[in-house]
């Protein structure tokens, strides 16, 4: 089962973990009994039956401190043959067990129908307390504070401040205006002081002036008698924003067109901020000749207190391969090492990768576990390819078929053996999902050849790299029912509801009425950066910072590298669209089956 990372949160989590434990094993009255005999009897027992032996040989195992081999027992058993009030039982022991083992999935199992257990009132809050710590690991920020926040409102506990803001901070406009639907006070309160942080937009001082005021507004609510730490955190920064930023970028080579875009992204974003009243001093560098410890002299001699830059993925490498940097930088390229050793280096693209990884995660969560990938047969195909493969398979997931194809070859070529056809139909038995890698004009054409070999109902999860970013309904209309992932500034429909809900809104249509659509993305990407700049400081005092940005929902790992958090949309009469969520206990739904109608 997957480990997953823990932030500086754990530790403040850990005495609440351990609060209001509504099972305890043992709970039943009864003398030990040998749980090797009670498995060895299940084994020869009708399944009913079978079922709640092996729950009674989980129960003494995790009592005499078998916490895996109860887990292993406990995850095995089929819930569904238990009676009910056994079936609380054993949801309240995989929960713990899932908790002690650091397995959220595990407890995520145990409370995938809550509402339907016989639990006490406190067993029941427990359980759900218990399932939103899960789902705010697992990355479900939305499920997450629904659950925290109505154990809050049952129970008033401040110790849930932290993860309630944690999940709060990782929503989007569009989630938290789902959020305030049929809010009560305590929601409400908690989506005010969400929207202030956010509006603050790295200010220190205008977020504090504004959370005294709100502080003076809700004076019962949890949040205003206990801070949250990652906010506590930032007032130990005030008087330490950034004011100079040095930028190392090429005028002349091979990448030069590439941070002429961001380049303009970031000078367009930062007069818009100046307007504002909140906006740094650009100092721009020339990165083509020199070595990078010349131009870190030059920044430090300009006054510069962060740098943005290099550009170039070697570079970049170098960098990640010290002890530490001379001033803090955001690079704008991953360098090759597996990992960031620099103290003081983040880094942060434009990763194919990372939109990889999170197609096979919503894939994953979509109820899908065979996959089939067609990619280009290059370098670039076979490390996006490479990095779907590996969270898919981290996860559990098969890859029953994998094409690197030839982008200049006819579509079928790539489509028949990826379905493995014969004759003129696809046996897609193995087969339940389709991961794309490709560009727009190559794209276009897999759904009708789907069509042909009659696999026109296998869904299809693909990269940003397919659209545009222009509508063209005429010629994306045989991109119908893809789905697709992209930066919240190229489908601001899809991601947020609409243009006036887009971050920085200003500088998007200033660049959107100015720009060659084939740039928008990498000018996103230069305002993003400009905005991470500015807060490098805040991400080195607290690791679990984030950025609603142009280019998605941006969070810095613990070595420092960006991962982007991006919008999903589906093409619908050749428009990009919005997609309903799946319920993420609908474990077993179909992509299919959870698509709304378009309509707004």
């Amino acid at each position: 089962m997957r480990k997953m990372p823990r932030g500086p949160v754990a530790a403040a989590l850990l005495a609440l973990l351990l609060a209001g434990c509504a099972y305890q094993p043992g709970i039943v009255e009864r003398m030990p009994d040998d749980p090797g005999r009670l498995l060895e009897q299940a084994q020869q027992q009708a399944p009913e039956q079978a079922a709640l032996t092996r729950l009674e040989a989980a129960d003494i195992l995790a009592r005499q401190g078998e916490r895996t081999q109860a887990m292993e027992i406990a995850a095995d058993i089929d819930d569904g043959l238990l009676p009910d009030r056994d079936r609380a039982r054993w949801a309240l022991l995989l929960s713990w067990l899932g908790r002690e083992l650091d397995d959220p999935w595990a407890v995520i199992r145990a409370g995938q129908e809550l509402d339907a257990l016989d639990l006490s009132r406190d067993q029941a809050t427990t359980l759900r307390q218990r399932l939103g710590l899960a789902l705010l690991e697992v990355d479900e920020p939305m499920a997450a504070a629904e659950a925290l926040l109505r154990v809050q409102a049952d129970t008033g506990r401040e110790a849930l401040n932290d993860p309630i803001w944690k999940s709060l901070s990782r929503l989007d406009a569009r989630e938290l205006a789902a959020l305030r639907d049929g809010a009560d006070d305590l929601t409400l309160g908690w989506l005010a002081l969400a929207e202030l942080a956010r509006a603050s937009a790295g200010d220190l001082e205008r977020l504090f002036s504004r959370l005294d005021d709100w502080r003076e507004r809700h004076p019962r609510h949890p949040a205003a008698r206990q801070v949250p730490a990652d906010l506590l955190a930032l007032r130990e920064l005030r008087g330490l924003e950034v004011d100079h930023i040095a930028v190392f970028l090429p005028e002349s080579g091979p990448l030069s067109g590439v941070a002429g875009a961001i380049r303009e992204g970031m000078r367009t974003h930062h007069l818009n901020a100046a307007d504002g009243g909140s906006s740094a001093r650009l100092s721009f560098i020339d990165s083509s000749h020199g070595d990078l410890m010349a131009l870190y002299r030059e920044a430090e001699n300009r006054g510069a207190q962060v740098v943005i830059g290099p550009l170039d993925k070697d570079r970049v490498t170098e960098l990640e391969n010290l002890d530490s940097v001379p001033l803090p930088t955001l690079a704008l390229n991953y360098g090759h090492g597996q990992s960031n050793r620099a103290r003081g280096l983040f880094q942060y693209g434009l990763s194919a990768e990372d939109e990889a990884r999170q197609s096979a995660r919503r894939a994953w969560q979509d109820g899908h576990r065979q996959a089939v990938l067609m990619v280009p047969d290059n370098d670039w195909g076979r490390r996006v390819g490479e990095a779907f493969w590996s969270e898919w398979s981290e996860r559990g997931g098969q890859v029953t078929n994998a094409v690197r194809y030839d982008p200049e070859s006819n579509v079928a070529n790539a489509v028949r053996p990826a379905l493995r056809v014969s004759g003129e139909r696809a046996r897609l038995g193995d087969i339940d999902m389709l991961f794309l890698l490709a560009l727009p004009d190559y794209a276009r054409q897999v759904p009708p050849t789907l069509d042909y070999y009659y696999a026109g109902e296998l869904p299809i999860y693909a990269t940003s790299h397919l659209y545009e970013g222009r509508l063209q309904p005429r010629l994306d209309h045989d991109l119908d029912d893809v789905q697709f992932i992209d930066i919240p500034w190229q489908i601001p429909d899809a991601a947020v509801g609409g243009e006036d809900a887009l971050p920085f809104t200003a500088s998007y249509r200033q660049l959107r009425e100015e720009s060659d659509p084939a740039m928008f993305r990498l000018m996103a990407m230069g305002v993003d950066a400009y905005e991470l700049a500015r807060r490098l400081p805040q991400f080195q005092a607290v690791q679990d910072g984030e950025l609603f940005g142009a280019t998605g929902t941006l969070r810095p790992l613990e070595d420092g590298r960006i991962q982007r958090q991006l919008p999903w949309a589906r093409f619908e009469n050749g428009v990009p669209r919005p997609i309903l969520i799946p319920g993420l206990f609908d474990l077993g739904g179909r992509t299919g089956d959870n698509r709304d109608d378009g309509s707004d």
